[in-house]
């Protein structure tokens, strides 16, 4: 079990190693910290409130109510790993939007109950603030999806890719338009196109002109594929230096560490634990 969370770490590491080489962070499970501040903010927080939560909703519904109670309490999680940082501004998917508002309930409730302590959290959005499914533009992309074509992940191959754009859900109009209400399939087709080439998305539909959904669909599947594939080289790079994603796993988490323990402590006195 430890070396299979190792072999994960790794994994989650270089992939993030990849997107952004900022300074070495923490793989959260080595900082347990966020386990006890979570279980403190699980007892401040009714059970009404988080069964009402969104995804809760959605995924007790797909499993016909076999949630786990690690499901159900997952957002408090979240909550320690923000609030335990003493953080000011997320940045989140428009999904996220309604456990941020649980972040800042926790956040303004210990407050009110044991003294001004925690920043409340803002959120920042993207202007795509949520990636719609190839398969469904009524839902959100999704890693757990169990359709394997309705989600583009950076570790797709090019002909991955390009197998998953031509297969994206459209509609009988062969005009390439941004009608998200009227037509979210086509719509979402732009808006990635959009949000992967930094483009408005009035200068994506420019570039779209003349063109029928399905030659789209390959513009847009090109668009991925550019914008991956410095992010899938390093990815490879990262995952044959072992030792280096080991020593930022090691390094990171002593930095995390030292923020969280005494923010932890403090807490603990806040509530009479120590």
């Amino acid at each position: 079990m430890a070396m299979r969370s190792i072999r994960k770490a790794r994994g989650c590491w270089s992939f993030i190693r990849a997107l952004h080489k900022g300074p070495e962070a923490a793989h959260a499970p080595q900082v347990s910290e966020h386990t006890q501040l979570s279980w403190i903010l699980t007892c401040l927080v009714r059970l009404p409130r988080l069964q009402h939560l969104h995804q809760w909703k959605a995924k007790t519904a797909t499993q016909k109510h076999g949630g786990t109670a690690g499901l159900l309490t997952y957002p408090v999680l979240q909550a320690a790993d923000i609030l335990l940082y003493k953080s000011t501004h997320v940045p989140v998917g428009e999904d996220q939007v309604q456990h941020m508002e649980l972040v800042q309930d926790l956040a303004q409730g210990f407050n009110k109950k044991y003294g001004e302590f925690f920043p409340v959290p803002k959120s920042i959005l993207t202007s795509m603030k949520k990636v719609k499914s190839l398969r469904d533009p009524s839902a959100k992309m999704s890693k757990s999806d169990p359709d394997k074509l309705a989600t583009v992940r950076i570790t797709d191959s090019a002909e991955e890719i390009v197998r998953k754009f031509r297969k994206a859900v459209t509609d009988f109009t062969s005009e390439v338009t941004y009608e998200p209400a009227r037509r979210p399939g086509v719509s979402n087709l732009v808006a990635i196109h959009a949000a992967v080439t930094r483009l408005p998305v009035e200068e994506a539909l420019r570039r779209g002109a003349g063109m029928d959904t399905a030659r789209y669909k390959l513009l847009v599947a090109d668009a991925v594929i550019e914008k991956f594939a410095p992010i899938k080289r390093e990815i490879e790079k990262l995952k044959m230096d072992r030792g280096h994603l080991e020593k930022v796993l090691q390094v990171g988490s002593a930095k995390a560490k030292e923020l969280a323990h005494p923010v932890c402590q403090d807490v603990k006195k806040l509530v009479g634990f120590l």
